[in-house]
């Protein structure tokens, strides 16, 4: 029987992720005790700035409190293999929300967490053709968030999973931050067959099947950038936004005194 502290933090979450939160409860690691205030300030120097959109948004205890809905983030293998998860996923939400530039203060891979919506979007994200999770009337789904969760595709089905209407609501993707850090996490640990979670490539659960061997998917952190936005990323060589993606890693797994594994890029893969 699980915990009272656990019931209490599955309660706050949907009956979703119940089954895997007690299947491994012996397993659970507060990310408190990996990531803590103190580290999570250093990581994010600058997502406070008067300059950042986002002010004050992002906060810390946010963050904690939305990984207690995902008992297997940051706590499977060894505690190498947990921190660099938890760098790589940092580094990936620093990517879709950084503020920096070339030559910004304290350099560009300090700047993560600096916007909560995507700026001048292009379209309202919505997919007319998906009919499992049809658009609502007004409704536009560009990104929002951490990872800059997009298209109705996804705002349908993390709504589910998190006990929000993300339909009818996405807006509260970019106006509640720990629903926020909650749909970031939610894409992280999420398979979506034929394409793995970006946990069980991190944590070395991935298994590549044939038609990944044939398209060079490889595991490591370049494969997680194909997973987010291998369509518009991978198969590039030198692309700048992979780039982008890796240089927050470095600078991170070095905080986290770990190193970042093989297959930092996805140049040579093809996206899923």
């Amino acid at each position: 029987m699980a915990s009272s502290f656990l019931i209490s933090i599955l309660f706050l979450c949907s009956t979703y992720f119940v089954a895997e939160a007690r299947g491994r409860e012996s397993a659970f690691i507060p990310i408190s005790s990996l990531v803590t205030k103190n580290l999570f300030n250093s990581i994010f120097l600058h997502k406070d700035d008067a300059a950042c959109p986002a002010k004050d948004f992002y906060t810390y205890e946010s963050f904690i409190h939305a990984t207690k809905c995902f008992p297997a983030f940051g706590s499977r293998g060894s505690l190498t293999t947990r921190k660099r998860e938890i760098a790589a996923f940092l580094a990936q939400i620093s990517h879709e929300t950084t503020g920096g530039w070339s030559t910004a203060p304290d350099g560009p891979f300090s700047w993560g967490l600096c916007f909560k919506e995507e700026i001048n979007p292009q379209s309202d994200y919505c997919d007319s053709t998906n009919t499992q999770w049809p658009c609502y009337p007004g409704k536009r789904y560009y990104g929002r968030g951490p990872i800059q969760l997009s298209w109705n595709s996804n705002y349908g089905p993390a709504g589910k999973a998190l006990g929000f209407d993300g339909l009818k609501n996405p807006e509260i993707v970019a106006n509640n931050s720990v629903i926020a850090f909650k749909t970031a996490l939610w894409f992280w640990m999420t398979e979506r067959k034929p394409v793995p979670s970006c946990h069980d490539v991190m944590v070395g659960r991935y298994v590549a099947t044939e038609a990944d061997i044939a398209a060079n998917r490889t595991a490591g952190f370049g494969l997680v950038t194909n997973i987010i936005n291998g369509g518009l990323e991978c198969g590039i060589p030198g692309d700048a936004r992979v780039n982008d993606r890796i240089g927050f890693f470095q600078r991170y797994v070095k905080l986290f005194n770990v190193d970042t594994g093989p297959n930092l890029d996805c140049a040579y893969q093809k996206s899923f």
